[in-house]
């Protein structure tokens, strides 16, 4: 009888000849499932140091370590710090679309494994890992919570464990993307709400808020202020990507 690894191992063999893995992106070969070609990694930009030690923005020049920008000296964000894995460019935006509006659920994994990097720090002490929630009614429509899919799989590679009814949408808001950058962050006022159940855990707290991609913050502050005024110590904010721009609302 083989070994638990080795029959493991063959029985991925077998998968491998009967359905070979393709790049997450382009459909073409490659090495491991659920992975990217050279050419099509190649176009991905990820966020290095140095950054912004709060909003994580990444710096064209040498900073030093807990640097911060700016636009964080001028306004400190309602969460403590933020990281983002990837620019908003090319094929990441691609992807992301993809996996946002195009039923494209399988791109959670690979999506997620990139971000649990990029937040190491942030959930090496969490306690919580929060999706941004949806209104009742765009869930209806879209089936699935983008960000709960992320918020699970990082959950499931990190200590903390995943709340994804923490916070609630009580108001059906306008997309952010069809706003500018003023409007995105009172079109999310008031929009959200601490579920009762969770008033004593989250007392305390450290909390990861998770969002597919980080444009203004606006509703990762929204969400953020809802967290520290019900006691949250640390409210952090994880993304996949990070769109290059240089203002908050």
């Amino acid at each position: 009888m083989l070994p638990a690894v080795g029959a493991a191992a063959f029985g991925r063999r077998l998968l491998d000849l009967a359905l070979p893995p393709r790049c997450a992106f382009c459909r073409g070969p490659v090495a491991d499932p659920a992975t990217l070609c050279a050419a099509c990694w190649s176009d991905l930009a990820f966020v290095v140091e140095p950054l912004c030690d709060c909003c994580g923005r990444p710096f064209a020049f040498e900073a030093e370590a807990e640097s911060l920008c700016g636009v964080c000296m001028a306004r400190r964000p309602a969460y403590d710090r933020a990281r983002s894995a990837l620019i908003y460019s090319g094929n990441a935006r691609d992807l992301i679309h993809r996996f946002k509006f195009r039923d494209e659920t399988g791109l959670a994994p690979l999506l997620a494994v990139w971000a649990l990097d990029a937040g190491a720090a942030l959930l090496k002490d969490a306690d919580w890992i929060v999706p941004v929630p949806l209104h009742w009614m765009r869930l209806y429509r879209r089936r699935y919570n983008q960000s709960a899919l992320l918020a699970r799989h990082l959950a499931a590679k990190s200590r903390a464990a995943f709340a994804p009814d923490m916070l609630r949408r009580i108001r059906r808001t306008r997309p952010q993307t069809e706003l500018g950058r003023r409007e995105r962050g009172r079109n999310v006022a008031g929009a959200f709400r601490l579920a009762p159940v969770w008033r004593d855990r989250v007392r305390g707290a450290q909390i990861v808020i998770v969002d597919d991609v980080l444009t203004t913050g606006a509703t990762l502050e929204a969400c953020a202020r809802v967290l520290k005024r019900s006691g949250a110590a640390r409210v952090d904010a994880l993304s996949v990507a990070r769109v290059d721009s240089p203002d908050r609302p």
